[in-house]
């Protein structure tokens, strides 16, 4: 129903300091298109997409492509799906979005609106590889049942390294993890030399915030909390 995943969309009042941010991480920048009338710009380190707007909206939202949105956005409401916005107009580019049970945003456009990258999923980032995006939750069931119909399935809780609930598709790995662990949405990056990372992260000059989930050490463990607000979560835990 929802598409294909196309970003991880962030609000951003600096959008120069933010894809400098990201490059210093080692993220590469896509060519992005002309739909939209504020800055914009799309960094990616292989397997994941953050979309940088200089524009206020709900942030962050999870953004899925799905060609003549128009035609399909009965199948949303017939599901029980209730807009928080809408916009297919004859002269607008079609969107529509809406809350997941925990508030989290979810936005579907009618089409691309950046270049698929050339870069390899292999080319990772200093931060290690993308695993999932891990999204708080007081209540793993109602959080299954609102996203398997949406193309995602629940693979069970785990308990390391906090306890979380993955949910997989094609193109994206979701996760659910308690309140109580983090408050708001976890890019979450795995790989067996993180410690490594960390300390070169660290050699360059890119800050680490003191605050963990409650159940990790800093041993292995790290968070960075970039200029929009987004948090990133490294761990040595590999898949």
């Amino acid at each position: 129903m929802l598409g294909r995943f196309l970003e991880i969309s962030l609000q951003t009042g600096d959008i120069r300091a933010s894809v400098e941010f990201y490059e210093r991480l080692g993220f590469t920048q896509c060519e992005t298109g002309d739909v939209w009338p504020h800055p914009y710009g799309v960094m990616t380190d292989g397997r994941i997409a953050i979309g940088l707007h200089e524009y206020r909206f709900p942030s962050p939202s999870l953004t899925f492509v799905r060609p003549e949105i128009s035609r399909h956005a009965r199948d949303f409401e017939t599901a029980g799906i209730r807009f928080a916005f809408q916009r297919l107009g004859d002269e607008v580019f079609h969107e529509i979005g809406f809350r997941d049970p925990h508030q989290h945003m979810v936005t579907v456009l009618e089409a691309r609106t950046f270049s698929p990258s050339t870069r390899g999923r292999d080319e990772v980032s200093l931060c290690g590889d993308f695993a999932e995006y891990s999204m708080p939750s007081n209540d793993f069931a109602a959080a299954v049942r609102f996203w398997e119909p949406l193309g995602f399935v629940a693979t069970g809780i785990e308990a390391a390294p906090y306890e979380h609930m993955p949910l997989t598709s094609d193109h994206l790995d979701l996760a659910f993890h308690a309140r109580a662990t983090a408050d708001r949405p976890l890019l979450v990056f795995r790989t067996p030399d993180m410690d490594a990372r960390i300390a070169w992260l660290a050699s360059v000059g890119i800050a680490m915030s003191e605050e963990l989930p409650p159940e990790l050490s800093s041993a292995g463990h790290a968070r960075i909390d970039t200029p929009e607000g987004a948090t990133l979560l490294l761990s040595s835990l590999s898949d």
